[in-house]
């Protein structure tokens, strides 16, 4: 409780510093409003309503920011705490590698079977370009400055016991921070996307991954394990120029220009490490001896590089190491200059990749070990090392995702041209999955450098050229993975591998494949048919080839957030659960490696929720060492921003993994339990599915969503480069993705994604006299017990007496009856979910979060109350539709208020920061 009061007495000291600000800036006329609304939500919600309804819109714009940065200054301060009890917890009881070792010890776990596992290890964290994080970067990097003046002062209290408080420069950073525009002038691009993950990429490579890094490494050798630094058993990933899938502004020069973004900072990263480097390893060869593998290296680079300065030549030349690292670094600057000309590559002169590099690195690291300088290869040298392999010189490998039918639109053109099937089109799927499987086993080719294209059909098709080039320019490392949205059958994996080998990627007949195909498989039907999926293409000759090349291993992404939009959150769950299974079993049978992909999106409705326990839920076997999750939006910057934070979450994912490969690879009860435990879960997916249906299906939905959500707003956010809806699709709810999709449920408090249909499927097997069997599968089956908790989160987070002001408000009469559905499944959802867990309500097991959470609402309320009056005004002057013009109801070409607009905006930023959700 002494940890909870020192929270509380910080947000409440920050809290009074806003207030002095918002008096200092605006008058005290804002801080009296501020703290009436404040007073008056908890004792009358209708006449706050009220008096906020009344209010003019710059007084209302007023209102919004300053409710808004007491949620992220309420935001940044649980963080800092949170990371500060981390360390005390890390401090008594040791961190999650260390819980990890303790339980693979414990079972007996031998040394070779250990080394094995770790050999297999390839965790990739992989940042999506679907940013859902509302605040500006300029907003997130002041909320570090104050978390850091608040570490500053904790630090002080604990070394000389007394604290410095820093009140002066908090109102500093506050008042820069209220003169900050929360809001977005104009739509990211993806680089401007890239450069925002590249800001948490640096970070993570200056602290976060080397500790974890290095305590995984400790963690190994208490079980009997050494590790090479220049292992890889964490790395980083991206989707950020390279996912075209629903993106028009992800083009091939957009692709090269991320790249060179990402190398031009990791690049960087290294040079500060060598400079450390320079700095510490002051070793001289007239004290101790240098190997002669390291001397030769030096005397060859010294030759290839006439740029070193004769000051260093001469003031290092008995210093080795610092003379070859200022050799890395001209390297590294050759790299620079050559990726920026374009010009080719020179051995010896610049870097190819991260091989070479590492290889340098390596002679310095072993030199250092044969002579009495064992400590800094350990120390140091290692810890540069295993940095260096995770993130290489470019920070993150970029993966490139396409929709399925864009290749097959590719390949009806270039068949025409080749006069053999005049309407590929037409195919159905087995005729086209023959086809081309013939294809792929034959050497001609499809296409020549004169094929003629259409404009949207060659830039699908410079994808592959632009993947060799940038292989080639780059290394081999930066593009790995090629995602195929939209899987459906092996025919539309096959057609891009045939695009592939037109662009001299793959070449099943000489065993070369410079890249790997991954399914994603995002709809129930798609998933449900994986195991089948995988298993046809695993058993052509040709396909099998190209695995083989790629070490023998498959990746299979799994998509989270439309199986849920489409089939409910129990479906979706069940579906990717028994999905895993399928595709476990069909691995094995061929002899292959399987990589999961899990898609999981940022909240729960997208398929999110805490990564440690989805990970040690996965069926027993699924995880052989190998996996890649998306990190998005305010997820990234939850975890991320900071380094305690980032170390504490990154350390979290890898323990995990490790105990999961090592300890779960038989089922943990007999099949007898897990037959009965499928059969219930299959019947409380069933029954959900129906209630879900029933309500997404109903014909006045998409007015109802429309109608009493903001979404219309979400463009105007400029929170994204992706459009928030897919092309041609109309004003329904088809075509819309899934982050508005969640968005808009989740501003308005209803968060439908997150558990609807839920208690129906509950009540349904509870009622076929089963209710034991529900027990004893919360009690036994990690699955089951994390999907109950992820859910009874959301159901926390749902407020329906706010949700009812909008319906009321904002809704036509005759569809407010789908709010008493919703109605209705929450509070069955609430009974069932009580029923399982024996709790009186929601997150009763964690009394800590329901306060905060309840807190939380005091001040969200008056931003709820201020978004509906808003949005009336906005609609009542014919404004919707700016930003989504195929919104039901909305008036094409009408004239904006900005005023109005930007005030509606502030209300949307200040809920996603009360809420920690965007999408």
């Amino acid at each position: 409780m002494a940890v909870d009061d020192a929270l509380r007495a910080d947000i409440r000291r920050l809290g009074n510093l806003l207030g002095q600000t918002l008096a200092r800036q605006e008058g005290r006329g804002l801080l009296d409003l501020v703290e009436e609304v404040r007073a008056l939500v908890r004792v009358d919600a209708d006449g706050a309503a009220a008096k906020l309804s009344s209010v003019d819109v710059s007084t209302a714009t007023l209102l919004a920011r300053a409710f808004s940065t007491y949620f992220h200054l309420a935001n940044i301060t649980e963080q800092v705490h949170r990371a500060r009890d981390l360390r005390r917890r890390r401090a008594e009881q040791g961190g999650w590698l260390d819980g990890a070792a303790q339980r693979i010890a414990a079972r007996g776990v031998g040394a070779k079977e250990v080394a094995a596992a770790v050999r297999r290890l390839a965790i990739r964290p992989v940042f999506t370009a679907h940013p859902t994080e509302a605040a500006r970067r300029s907003i997130l990097t002041k909320l570090r400055s104050i978390a850091d003046e608040l570490d500053a002062e904790h630090a002080s209290l604990t070394l000389y016991g007394e604290q410095t408080r820093a009140d002066n420069r908090l109102a500093e950073l506050l008042d820069l921070l209220w003169q900050t525009d929360e809001l977005r002038l104009d739509r990211p691009d993806p680089t401007d996307e890239a450069r925002n993950a590249v800001y948490y990429l640096r970070d993570l490579y200056d602290d976060a991954a080397p500790r974890v890094l290095n305590d995984l490494a400790e963690t190994l050798k208490r079980l009997g394990v050494e590790t090479a630094p220049s292992a890889r058993p964490l790395s980083f990933g991206t989707w950020i120029g390279g996912d075209r899938d629903g993106n028009p502004y992800v083009t091939p020069a957009v692709t090269r220009d991320v790249l060179l973004l990402q190398h031009e900072h990791g690049i960087r990263a290294v040079e500060a490490a060598m400079d450390d480097l320079i700095n510490e390893v002051s070793v001289s060869r007239r004290l101790r001896g240098v190997s002669l593998d390291l001397s030769a290296s030096l005397a060859k680079d010294l030759d290839a590089l006439p740029e070193i300065s004769p000051r260093f030549r001469r003031t290092n030349a008995e210093e080795p190491y610092r003379l070859k690292a200022r050799c890395v670094k001209a390297k590294l600057a050759n790299t620079r200059s050559r990726l920026a000309s374009g010009t080719p590559h020179e051995p010896g002169r610049d870097y190819l990749g991260t091989k070479e590099l590492i290889d340098d690195l390596e002679l310095m690291r072993a030199s250092l070990a044969r002579n009495a300088g064992q400590l800094t290869a350990v120390g140091r040298l290692a810890t540069t090392i295993r940095a260096v392999s995770a993130f290489g010189l470019h920070l993150a490998t970029l993966d490139v995702r396409e929709h399925a039918d864009a290749h097959h639109a590719v390949l009806a053109q270039l068949y025409t041209r080749v006069g053999e099937v005049p309407d590929y089109a037409s195919l159905d799927r087995p005729a086209r999955t023959a086809l081309l499987a013939t294809e792929l086993a034959g050497r001609r080719p499809l296409s020549s450098v004169n094929t003629p294209l259409t404009d949207a059909n060659r830039k699908t098709y410079h994808v592959f050229t632009t993947i060799r080039e940038a292989q080639a320019r780059f290394g081999p490392d930066v593009i790995e993975s090629y995602i195929i949205s939209m899987t459906r059958g092996i025919d539309d994996v096959l057609a891009a591998v045939v695009l592939a080998r037109e662009a001299g990627l793959v070449d099943p007949h000489a065993a070369r494949a410079e890249i790997g195909f991954v399914p994603l498989l995002e709809t129930v039907a798609e998933l449900d048919a994986g195991g089948t999926i995988l298993d046809d293409l695993l058993n052509l000759p040709a396909y099998r080839e190209i695995v083989r090349a790629r070490g023998d291993v498959q990746e299979v992404m799994l998509g989270y957030s439309d199986s849920n939009k489409e089939a409910g959150i129990t479906t979706s769950q069940w579906a990717i659960h028994r999905a895993q299974r399928a595709l476990r079993d069909v691995a094995a049978r061929h002899g292959v490696q399987l990589r999961l992909f899990h898609g999981r999106g940022g909240t729960v409705g997208r398929g999110g929720g805490p990564t440690h326990e989805a990970i040690l839920a996965q069926p027993y076997g699924t995880l052989d060492g190998a996996i890649k999750v998306t990190e998005q939006g305010e997820v990234i910057s939850d975890k991320y921003t900071l380094p305690a934070l980032a170390r504490e979450n990154l350390e979290l994912t890898v323990a995990a993994v490790l105990q999961a490969t090592l300890l779960h690879t038989a089922p943990r009860q007999p099949a007898e339990a897990l037959a009965e435990w499928d059969s219930g879960m299959s019947a409380i997916s069933e029954a959900a599915y129906g209630a879900y249906r029933n309500l997404v299906e109903n014909p006045q939905l998409p007015e109802y969503f429309w109608a009493c959500t903001p979404t219309e707003l979400l463009g105007a956010l400029n929170i994204g480069s992706r459009p928030a809806k897919r092309p041609d699709s109309g004003a329904g709810l088809g075509g819309l993705r899934a982050i508005p999709w969640v968005f808009g449920w989740t501003q308005s408090r209803q968060i439908v994604p997150g558990w609807f249909g839920v208690g129906t499927g509950l009540r349904a097997l509870r009622e076929s006299g089963r209710a034991d069997l529900v027990q004893n599968m919360y009690k036994e089956w990690h699955f089951f017990r994390t999907f109950v908790s992820n859910v009874e989160m959301m159901l926390a987070k749902t407020d329906l007496t706010i949700a009812r002001g909008y319906v009321q408000n904002l809704v036509p009469a005759p569809l407010r009856p789908i709010f008493n559905t919703i109605e209705a499944e929450y509070e069955t959802t609430v009974t069932e979910i009580l029923k399982v867990t024996g709790e009186a309500a929601p997150l009763d097991a964690n009394p800590v979060l329901q306060r905060t959470l309840a807190v939380r609402d005091t001040y969200l309320e008056p931003l709820h109350h201020l978004q509906v009056a808003l949005l009336r005004q906005y609609r009542d002057a014919g404004l919707a539709g700016r930003s989504f013009a195929t919104a039901p109801g909305s008036r094409r070409g009408a004239t904006t208020d900005p005023t109005l607009e930007r005030a509606l905006l502030t209300t949307v930023n200040g809920i996603a920061a009360g809420m920690r959700n965007t999408g």
